[in-house]
């Protein structure tokens, strides 16, 4: 006999298809240049798209740089995740533009959309409060790193198709980084 009513298995395929569907849904098309990947309008768009998450990352970072500083014996643990969170500020970050039709100047891996570079994040705003306890301030920045991937996966959405796997690989990545800091380690 057949169950009757919604099963597990039927809301998690009705839940994958409808994120599928928005996923690879049509725009409305509107006439500003916004759905051509070459039109100055897109370009624009994505510019502002890939600061907005570096700003995002870039914050992440300087978490990470405080919790650092307050609780060094934390390093061993949280160094490979903050060395992670500077590469994808670099990845994030835009690139710079052409000059001339010549040679495209290589990306500084050093260097943050501002100009600042990546380990250097001060004078980017207030230095995060972290708490005395180390066990808080890791959760805090678990709870900073499901944020950012929060971030990364809502801005996906209105990113370009190349832009938008790298939102996808890093709001994965921070989710695992929340999950190593919580669950993955004791401490």
């Amino acid at each position: 006999m057949r169950r009757t009513g919604t099963t597990r298995r039927g809301a998690l395929l009705t839940a994958g298809a409808t994120a599928g569907g928005l996923l690879t849904a049509c725009s409305g098309g509107d006439d500003d240049g916004a759905d051509d990947p070459g039109s100055a309008a897109a370009v624009r768009a994505e510019k502002a798209l890939r600061v907005r998450s570096t700003r995002t990352s870039r914050e992440l970072l300087r978490q990470y740089d405080a919790v650092l500083e307050l609780h060094p014996d934390q390093a061993t643990r949280l160094t490979p995740l903050r060395d992670s969170v500077v590469l994808h500020v670099t990845a994030l970050s835009p690139p710079p533009p052409e000059k001339d039709g010549s040679a495209k100047p290589k990306p500084s891996a050093s260097a943050s959309p501002d100009g600042a570079p990546v380990g250097d994040v001060g004078g980017a705003g207030p230095t995060p409060l972290v708490p005395a306890d180390p066990g808080k301030a890791v959760r805090e920045l678990a709870a900073a790193e499901r944020r950012s991937a929060d971030a990364h996966a809502e801005a996906l959405v209105h990113a370009p198709p190349e832009l938008a796997r790298l939102l996808a690989s890093l709001a994965a990545a921070g989710a695992a980084h929340a999950y190593l800091l919580t669950k993955g380690s004791s401490s």
